[in-house]
């Protein structure tokens, strides 16, 4: 499913909404253990894994950027940096698994906002994914998605 955006206080804010048919402890695993992460997110890694605590983004270059965890609250919010962006994962249990809710609080619509918008949204189907057993191809599925967050922002 999409995501809805909305502007609030001046910033737009995208809403994801994923059900799993998995714990509310399986999946904050797939958030918050390196091992985990890097199955579906491979240039983060969570170095303080608390409020104000560090993750580590790999710009692949051999540097590395620093961002702050705002928020945290185990097994159910983290919240951190994302560039001069924010973003925010929510977790709570439903009957037979877990929902999650990821928050893009983003400052400013650029020709970059579409390509992370579509890079959410398949790193939420990786999530799904690899907890299912299942296959998927991401370079397609982001190319597919990346028009319809275009789409979606040309709409706003």
């Amino acid at each position: 499913m999409i995501a809805t955006i909305r502007k609030e206080n001046g910033n737009y804010i995208a809403r994801y909404e994923r059900q799993f048919q998995h714990s509310v402890e399986t999946v904050w695993a797939m958030l918050t253990d390196n091992t985990k992460l890097k199955q579906w997110f491979d240039e983060l890694q969570i170095v303080n894994l608390r409020k104000g605590g560090i993750i580590k983004f790999d710009m692949q270059d051999g540097t590395f950027i620093d961002m702050k965890i705002l928020d945290y609250e185990s097994l159910k919010t983290l919240a951190f940096e994302w560039d001069t962006d924010i973003a925010r994962f929510e977790l709570s249990p439903i009957s037979g698994g877990c929902q999650l809710i990821f928050l893009e609080t983003i400052s400013s619509i650029n020709e970059q906002t579409a390509k992370d918008l579509a890079g959410w949204h398949v790193c939420l189907d990786v999530i799904k994914a690899l907890l299912d057993e299942d296959a998927i191809i991401r370079e397609d599925e982001w190319k597919v998605w990346l028009e319809k967050y275009k789409e979606l922002l040309n709409n706003l």
